[in-house]
């Protein structure tokens, strides 16, 4: 089980000093890592090699010839601050003993154990870059996207560039699921475009919002507004928005029995669910959860007691206790509606509340459909995947062959939403590339890694390989061509930079320039 080698790594791992490490320092041929995939657990976990391995040669690879993953395609583009983290990012990429290799696919341009014949160590990072799916009828309709579709095609990331989002045939979209992804979403939507204008928004997305003739978006959640995944942060900010009515129904704020009638407890065969009187006990361990309620109580009682704004032309409404049953089309291939049960909620505080359908439906129309329920990791070749998790299985960050077995794969570790699945946020990768790095330092002490090995190439051999099959790879320093020439195209609409979209151009700018 892996249980027996959490066990056994746990005694060494309350021995390890946090000083740097000294392997490698000595031999001709330093210890040679490679981290696949430059978002933040990417170069967390890079920045921490290099403090902990003095003299290795850390190497970053990623399929885009842009750096920095999410916080460059995942973080709105309205929020500035929280790309500030890039400057680090930058200094560990022009550290002396780190390289970057953009444009790198692996399985495609480099296989993983073409890698591993390369490295000491091997360390994916590589995210997650695909969507859970909902599993109802109609999700294959034209109009139905997810919602990182959305977030990838307004930040500009090359995949989603032609994504075909209509946002001028209907006035309304649902969008499903009330996380900060779906806020963000919801937000770009609603938000007065001469305010996105001056973000760096990509210019096809400013164009399309320009022409969008979306005015109202349902938020819609299988539980109540005390288990929504938001934060309050992100909740408040988008009830602030100028001229935004924002409508939530005070019967979905009930959380006792005295304070609500109709719905609290449903019989479904034998079973009697009174699930609603646990969430009082949910804010009382959680003041996250019981900050994201107050907000949603202020929000009703301002849409309660205040009649719709003359100059709102806009709307947002949460709709809570509902799960998506089917996606409608009437006759044709694309969205005209959606199909919701009404949901309860059941178990109690230890169980955690989850929602239960009642039987009874409701139909919402619309003409765009977002899921935002969770991103996929994706497997490569060679690699042990739990497809059910969707993440690598590990421990510590240690791969091992299969949740079952207790055999590590020597050399190979994860990091990222690829160990624990797509949950925290940036600064959570700090603590997940810790546990990895601290993994990775207690096997060099184990002999575990053949750190005498002089036969790994490092990136000596990747670059000979890459160049043997002419692929155009693209170097930090080719990178912070393309940055500057982004940063000067910004400059001309007053923007903090325009993004290049498509890869080809970022390699002949990068190219071009350099020669």
């Amino acid at each position: 089980m892996a249980g027996r080698v959490l066990a056994a790594v746990r005694l060494l791992r309350h021995q390890s000093s946090r000083r740097a490490f000294s392997v490698g320092e000595s031999g001709a041929n330093p210890l040679q890592i490679c981290v696949v995939g430059s978002g933040p657990a990417g170069f967390y976990t890079a920045e921490k090699l290099l403090k902990r391995f003095r003299q290795a040669k850390v190497d970053i690879v990623d399929r885009l010839p842009s750096p920095f993953g999410l916080v460059r395609s995942g973080v709105a583009p309205d929020h500035p601050e929280t790309k500030v983290v890039i400057n680090q990012f930058t200094r560990v990429a022009n550290s002396e003993n780190c390289s970057y290799f953009g444009n790198v696919k692996l399985d495609e341009d480099i296989t993983l154990t073409a890698l591993r014949a390369l490295y000491h160590v091997v360390v994916l990072a590589y995210g997650a870059e695909s969507d859970r799916s909902l599993g109802i009828p109609g999700e294959g309709l034209s109009g139905v996207h997810s919602a990182r579709e959305v977030v990838w095609w307004y930040n500009g990331h090359p995949d989603c560039v032609n994504l075909p989002l209509d946002l001028k045939s209907t006035d309304t979209a649902v969008i499903l699921g009330q996380g900060n992804v779906a806020l963000d979403v919801a937000r770009i939507l609603l938000r007065p475009v001469s305010e996105l204008a001056t973000t760096d928004i990509s210019e096809h997305a400013i164009a399309a919002l320009h022409e969008s003739n979306i005015r109202k978006v349902y938020l819609v959640g299988r539980r109540g507004p005390v288990q929504a995944a938001c934060t309050a942060k992100e909740l408040r900010e988008i009830l602030g928005i100028q001229g935004l009515e924002v409508k939530v129904q005070q019967a979905d704020l009930a959380t006792t029995k005295l304070d609500h009638v109709s719905g609290l407890c449903v019989l479904l065969g034998d079973t009697l669910f009174f699930g609603r009187i646990a969430v009082n006990d949910e804010m009382k361990k959680s003041r996250s959860h019981k900050r994201v309620y107050e907000l949603f109580c202020k929000a009703a009682a301002s849409s309660a007691t205040s009649s719709p704004l003359v100059s709102s032309v806009r709307q947002l409404q949460f709709v809570f206790y509902r799960s998506p049953a089917e996606i409608l089309a009437a006759g044709s291939s694309t969205v005209t509606g959606i199909r919701l049960e009404k949901t309860t909620l059941s178990g109690d505080e230890r169980s955690g509340q989850r929602a239960v359908g009642t039987g009874e439906f409701e139909e919402l129309e619309c003409g765009l459909v977002l899921k935002s329920i969770g991103y996929k990791s994706l497997p490569v070749r060679d690699l042990p995947f739990d497809h059910r998790k969707g993440v690598v299985p590990n421990v510590q960050g240690r791969v091992i062959t299969s949740t079952e077995s207790a055999a590590i794969e020597p050399g190979l570790y994860v990091v990222g939403w690829l160990k624990r699945g797509p949950t925290g946020i940036i600064g959570t990768n700090l603590i997940c590339a810790d546990e990895t790095v601290e993994s990775i330092v207690e096997d060099t002490q184990r002999g575990l890694i053949d750190v005498q090995s002089t036969s790994m190439m490092g990136g000596l051999g990747l670059k000979g390989l890459l160049e043997a099959q002419s692929a155009q790879f693209v170097s930090f320093k080719e990178w912070q061509i393309i940055d500057q020439k982004e940063l000067e195209l910004g400059q001309v609409k007053g923007k903090p930079r325009e993004k290049i979209v498509v890869i080809q151009d970022m390699i002949k700018i990068a190219k071009d320039l350099v020669l």
